[in-house]
């Protein structure tokens, strides 16, 4: 052969959205136009600890996109102690979580795979931190410092997938605010295309908590006056916050098969 090819092609998919559990439900809903943003009751926003004062602003929009489950978590199936799993971010237990869900998606068993698989990934900032973990000192002070660190900061996502399920290619954390897992897909292409890995696992995850409860509207800024999303109408006034993961698998061929397992996170913008 004189010339070689290089192809990259979707292999597998899976993802976990505001009122979408996974793909299929999702596909459901955008064939039927089903809005996943809504109101929150002011007992929703009573126990999110929303100051009422804050609610009643003209300018508060009481509207949001909350991923149901995004509490839970099968903590002893990766081998996470409850305490170590009470101070992770959300956002580092459903990348971790998606990312077994999309290897099994894609037929792949790290086990049995004969060849290096690579992470490359990128979360928000952790609001989970800042407005549950932090609160509670004694947990933070006795000891558990470290374990704090690891769970909560934007560096070891990638890291913690390579290590919980055994994979021995790179592991990069991409940061590039609403860019991120964008940035970490073309890396991963170009590693796979380099020889670097065989497989990579790619993407982001976002959690934004409190989960219920709005946000105040500013004059120029990005979030939505009237609490809607509506991408590409003329009615569209702006973002809404919301959380999401979606995992999808990607094959390149340079004279052997590659795959490439991708969580692009949903619409939803970074603060």
């Amino acid at each position: 052969m004189t010339t070689t090819t290089h192809r990259i092609a979707i292999v597998g998919m899976a993802g976990r959205f505001p009122g979408a559990p996974n793909i299929e439900a999702l596909w459901r809903n955008l064939c039927r136009g089903v809005e996943s943003v809504r109101s929150f009751s002011e007992e929703e926003l009573r126990q999110a600890g929303v100051d009422p004062q804050v609610t009643n602003d003209p300018d508060y929009v009481n509207a949001g996109a909350p991923l149901d489950d995004a509490d839970g978590f099968d903590a002893s199936f990766f081998g996470i102690t409850p305490r170590e799993a009470e101070l992770m971010d959300p956002q580092h237990r459903i990348f971790l979580e998606s990312a077994w869900t999309a290897l099994e998606d894609a037929g792949c068993d790290p086990t049995r795979f004969d060849g290096q698989i690579g992470v490359f990934s990128g979360v928000a900032r952790n609001t989970y931190f800042l407005h549950n973990a932090l609160v509670y000192r004694d947990l933070v002070e006795s000891g558990a410092t470290y374990e704090a660190t690891l769970g909560s900061d934007k560096d070891f996502p990638a890291t913690r997938v390579a290590y919980k399920l055994n994979l021995t290619g790179p592991a990069f954390s991409v940061q590039s605010a609403c860019s991120s897992s964008g940035v970490a897909l073309h890396l991963a292409c170009q590693s796979l295309l380099n020889g670097e890995c065989d497989a990579a696992i790619v993407g982001g995850a976002r959690v934004h908590v409190p989960q219920t409860a709005g946000y105040h509207w500013v004059e120029g800024g990005i979030p939505s006056r009237d609490g809607h999303c509506r991408p590409f109408d003329e009615r569209a006034q702006g973002c809404i916050y919301g959380s999401g993961v979606q995992p999808w698998s990607l094959s390149a061929s340079r004279m052997r098969l590659r795959i490439v397992i991708a969580f692009i996170p949903s619409s939803w913008p970074q603060p």
